[in-house]
Parts: structure tokens; C-alpha cells; sequence
């Protein structure tokens, strides 16, 4: 079997080594450690006065020096990573979410089981998503739902904020967009999460010069990422997806446009518990709860035991005596809390689940 390096695809260096050394290769490995062969090779000619072959540069290279490459390449994953701020999340969270919250069914049949049952994907020609968008309205657990995904597949978790992006100012915010994407299109296990998603990917109808240059460099930089055979995902979240750019969301640019909205009775029971495990608590109807909070969000429900906390913690410094939470409680709190969603607010939602969705 000949070999043209200019010419050859990653999985035709792949089987060329193979061939030549009996080991395999990561296809994304083969192209960089093909040239170290190449270079090995020459090195060991030079120094035995004579033409070793490409069989004799390959098993040499990578029985006793693969080692040394794969810790260079894990190396710098982990540098990259750590100026990322990159964290690792427990794997507990996906539990926090409902079985019966729509966006975890969605979200576990096409991210997390094409991403864990690798080998039954492939036998059936399913490629797991590399690009994501979640949208809906504010406090619905978008960011929630992707630290999940990281917790689950006990990947590291990156979270770009747009401001930092603007740090260097606004005339730079392309450059390091374009300098971030080219960052973790390398990255190996990492779920890249970038949040107010419309700020860097607005639409160009009516845009700025600069802004209209960010939205293009991002559609010129995602097609980049999912090319690169890495196991990564990188999703971005709106609350306004409606003020997206037009080309981001059609297919070809993310793999998946996913909903996450409201809550259920039994999601906010699932959120509801998960909390009231971590206060002092005597007697609690819970059902009777979560009948009072039907437009609440998970982060609405988060912001309720932050009160009901607080108010405990008060309540027994000023008596100086035990201080159990209860039903009673909770419904004196919710009250002094506006729910996130309005019937209004969900009546558009759920026009934009029609319009924009796709998984």
C-alpha cells in the first residue's frame, strides 16, 4: 500500500500503520504522529547509514515513543483546560432532573446515549451531536440541563460568559471568538457551555458592522468544530432565540435545537425535594406546595428555599429555641415571590417550540 501524505485521509493513515506496525491509531492522532514516523525514519537512517523502512520506523516509534506523544497531547488538553477554568460536575445532578421533564428525554436520547453507546451508534450510522442550542425563557434550567450532561458523561465543564469575550473591548470580540473556538476544537471530553448565546450570534438584518462580523466568524467556526473527531459538545443557550441569527439555525450549523421550558407537577416535585432535603424541616405538604407554584421556575424554586432558609435561620436566633420549616412556611414565602413565567410568556414559548425546534 502506497501512502501520499498531501493526499490521504486520517483513516487511510490509520490503515497504512496498522498495516505497518500491527497497532491502531486514533484517526485523529494519524495525521501528527504519520509525521513523527516520517521523521523517525529519516532519523534512524541517518543514524545506522542506511534505509530502516517504514516498518521498522513505525514499530520503533510507537512501542517506544507513542507513550511520550499521548502524554504530550493529554498535556496540553489539561493546560488548556485549566486556563478555560474547566470543573468537574458530579455526576448527582442528572438525578435532580424529572424523568417526566420533556428536555431530559430529548436530551438523553440524542446527547447522551449516542455519546455513551458509541459502539451501537456506529453499527447504525448514528453520529452524536457535536453543536447544540438550548432556548427558552429565563430560570428554566437551560444552564442546569448542561452541566447535567457534563455531570453524566463525567466530562470536564467549560463556561464561556460573552463578557468575557468583550474583555480586550468590542472591536476584539471576534478575534477571541475565533481564538476560543480554535482552543476547543482541541479539547477531549469537555462539554463547552457559552450562555446568552444572542449577545455573539445575533441577527445580521439589522446588525452592526463588528456585530455583523462576530455572527460570521461563528458561522465560519462551527463547521470547523464538528469536523474534528473529538469527543466534545459545545452548546450555546438564549432566553431570546427569536433574535438568533437565521443561518445558525438551520441544520448544518447545530446538530440539535432543543426546548426547555416549563415545568410539570412532578419536575417541580423532583427540584422541590432535592432542595427540602438540605432545610430543618417538621411537617410539609408537599403536594399542596407545588399547587401554589405552578408558573415557578427551577430557579424560582431555588430562590423559595433561599427565603424559607433564611427566614428559619432568623426565626430561631430570635427565640433561641428549635425551629422546624412547614407547610405554613412555605406558604407565607410564596407569596412575596413573582413567578418568572406568565401564562404569556409560555403561550410565546410555545410558538417558538413550534417554529424552531429540531432534535
Amino acid at each position: 500500500m502506497e501512502i501520499s501524505t498531501n493526499e490521504s485521509t486520517p483513516e487511510d493513515l490509520v490503515s497504512y500503520i496498522l498495516e505497518r506496525s500491527g497497532h491502531r491509531v486514533d484517526p485523529e492522532v494519524a495525521p501528527e504522529l504519520w509525521q513523527r514516523i516520517l521523521q523517525h525514519k529519516w532519523f534512524l537512517s541517518e543514524k545506522l547509514g542506511r534505509d530502516v523502512g517504514m516498518r521498522v520506523a513505525c514499530i520503533d516509534l510507537i512501542e517506544n515513543q507513542l507513550s511520550d506523544f499521548e502524554g504530550a497531547r493529554e498535556e496540553e488538553n489539561l493546560r488548556i483546560l485549566n486556563e478555560l477554568g474547566a470543573r468537574r460536575v458530579d455526576r448527582s445532578i442528572w438525578d435532580t432532573i424529572s424523568d417526566s421533564q420533556p428536555p431530559k428525554q430529548i436530551v438523553n436520547r440524542r446527547i447522551i446515549l449516542p455519546l455513551t453507546e458509541t459502539d451501537l451508534a456506529r453499527k447504525h450510522g448514528v453520529t452524536p451531536p457535536k453543536a447544540i442550542i438550548f432556548f427558552g425563557p429565563p430560570g428554566t434550567g437551560k444552564t442546569h440541563f448542561v452541566r447535567a450532561v457534563a455531570g453524566v458523561l463525567q466530562w470536564w465543564y467549560v463556561e464561556v460568559s460573552p463578557s468575557s469575550l468583550m474583555s480586550e473591548g468590542e472591536e476584539k470580540l471576534g478575534s477571541n471568538l475565533k481564538r476560543l473556538m480554535e482552543r476547543i476544537r482541541d479539547l477531549n471530553e469537555a462539554v463547552v457551555f457559552i450562555d446568552e448565546f444572542e449577545e455573539i450570534a445575533g441577527s445580521r438584518d439589522q446588525a452592526s458592522r463588528i456585530d455583523k462580523s462576530i455572527t460570521n466568524e461563528f458561522l465560519k467556526q462551527v463547521p470547523k468544530l464538528k469536523k474534528k473527531d473529538k469527543k466534545s459538545v459545545l452548546v450555546c443557550a438564549t432566553n431570546y432565540i427569536r433574535e438568533l441569527d437565521a443561518a445558525l439555525l438551520r441544520p448544518g450549523r447545530f446538530d440539535c435545537v432543543i426546548p426547555v421550558g416549563g415545568l410539570d407537577d412532578l419536575s417541580r416535585r423532583t427540584i422541590f425535594e432535592h432542595y427540602l432535603a438540605g432545610v430543618n424541616k417538621g411537617e410539609v405538604d408537599q403536594q399542596e406546595i407545588i399547587n401554589k407554584i405552578p408558573l415557578f421556575t427551577p430557579a424560582d424554586i431555588e430562590y423559595l428555599f433561599q427565603r424559607v432558609k433564611q427566614h428559619s435561620f432568623e426565626r430561631e436566633y430570635s427565640r433561641g429555641k428549635d425551629y422546624k420549616v412547614t407547610t405554613k412556611t412555605f406558604l407565607e414565602m410564596i407569596p412575596t415571590i413573582r413567578p418568572t413565567l406568565t401564562k404569556e410568556i409560555i403561550a410565546e414559548f410555545e410558538q417558538e417550540c413550534a417554529k424552531y425546534s429540531r432534535y
